[in-house]
């Protein structure tokens, strides 16, 4: 839970406590609980409102094997010509 740390010590609450809480919750199989670092507290983010989309999750994994592939694909290297040796 390395990314809720980091929020909740970016919006200056007590990140230790916090993700203590979010673990205790997610042993409960609470899954769809999250941080409120508005008001520094542990909420069910689904009846919040707040949803992360599989579909950007697959977009961006798509973005990112097309542009693996095209940096392997590219066959052809720039190299320079020799300078002739007096």
């Amino acid at each position: 839970l390395t990314i809720p740390k980091t929020l909740a010590s970016n919006a200056a609450k007590d990140s230790s406590e916090l993700v203590a809480k979010l673990r205790a919750c997610h042993a409960r199989k609470e899954k769809t609980m999250g941080l409120d670092l508005m008001e520094g507290t542990i909420r069910d983010n689904l009846a919040a409102g707040v949803v992360e989309p599989a579909i950007s999750k697959i977009k961006s994994l798509r973005f990112a094997t097309e542009a693996a592939v095209t940096i392997l694909r590219i066959d052809d290297r720039i190299t320079l010509a020799e300078t002739p040796r007096h």
